[in-house]
C-alpha cells in the first residue's frame, strides 16, 4: 500500500473508463432506441471533491452516449473522449494538452481495451469485478465494483495519498 499511495500522491490526472467503471457495466436500451446507464451518487461527489483539490478528470470510453455527456457535465468534467476505441491516442492528446507526464496520471479500468493506457499510466487502477487481465495488469484494486463505489475509492485514495481528505471533508462536517 505505501507504494501505491506514493504513487497516488504524484497524480494530478485521473482518467475514468465508463462501462463497468462509473456504471457496473450493464446497457439498459429501451424500445425507442435511448441508451439507459445508471451512475453511483457517491462517485460523483467524490469526482467533485478531487476537482476542487485541483486534480483533473477525464473520461475516456469506447462507447458514444448522450446521457454520458450530460453527467459529465453535471460533475463539471471537461475532458471527456467518447468513440475511442484505441483509447491511448485519447489519453495521451489529454496529457500533451495538460503537459503532464505518464506518472502523473492514474488511469480506472475494467476490461482488456483497458489494458493499454494501464500499461502506460503512473497509476493504473481495476475495479474489484474487472476482467482478471485488467485486475492483472494493476497497481491497485478498489474493494468495490464498478458502478458501487469504486471511483469514489479511486477520489479518496488520491485525497488521502495528497493530504487533501481532510480539507475535503471539511465543508461537511
Amino acid at each position: 500500500m505505501k507504494e501505491t499511495l506514493e504513487k497516488a500522491a504524484a497524480i494530478k490526472l485521473v482518467v475514468f473508463d465508463v462501462d463497468g467503471v462509473l456504471t457496473d457495466g450493464t446497457l439498459f436500451l429501451g424500445d425507442d432506441g435511448l441508451e439507459y446507464k445508471a451512475f453511483n451518487s457517491k462517485d460523483g461527489l467524490g469526482m467533485k471533491m478531487l476537482q476542487r483539490s485541483g486534480v483533473e478528470i477525464g473520461i475516456i470510453t469506447a462507447r458514444n452516449s448522450h446521457v454520458v455527456a450530460l453527467r459529465m457535465e453535471s460533475l463539471g468534467i471537461k475532458h471527456v473522449y467518447q468513440g475511442q476505441e484505441n483509447k491511448l491516442p485519447a489519453l495521451k492528446e489529454l496529457q500533451q494538452k495538460l503537459g503532464l507526464k505518464s506518472e502523473q496520471i492514474a488511469y480506472v479500468g475494467d476490461d482488456v481495451v483497458d489494458l493499454p493506457i494501464m500499461r502506460y499510466v503512473g497509476l493504473s487502477i481495476a475495479v474489484q469485478d474487472a476482467h482478471r487481465q485488467a485486475i492483472s495488469h494493476a497497481h491497485w484494486i478498489t474493494s468495490a465494483r464498478g458502478g458501487r463505489g469504486a471511483a469514489r475509492e479511486v477520489c479518496d485514495l488520491l485525497l488521502e495519498a495528497q493530504g487533501n481528505l481532510s480539507t475535503a471533508l471539511e465543508r461537511y462536517l
